[in-house]
């Protein structure tokens, strides 16, 4: 099967464009994860922990299920005293 260089170009660019893309929306998520990780911290300083407590299950399902990623300890649990 003879390949058509031009298309297999085409191919090349659209997979550097896609993988851009990617690479954009990995950072973007990472972004809002460390905000959400802030809002987590604030609450809990807040004595808010109910409310700290939901976003830290919001997050680590968002790690495990959305990212793929191990879970991490949750900011609430990290942040209680001893």
């Amino acid at each position: 099967m003879a390949e058509d260089p031009e298309r297999v170009n085409e191919l090349r660019r659209r997979i550097e464009d896609l993988e851009s893309e990617v690479e954009r929306f990995r950072t973007a998520t990472e972004d809002a994860l460390q905000q959400l990780d802030w809002c987590i911290g604030y609450f809990t300083g807040s004595n808010r922990r109910g409310i700290a407590k939901s976003l830290s299950v919001n997050r680590s399902y968002i790690r495990r299920h959305l990212l793929h990623r191990p879970e991490l300890p949750v900011p609430v649990e990290a942040a209680k005293p001893e």
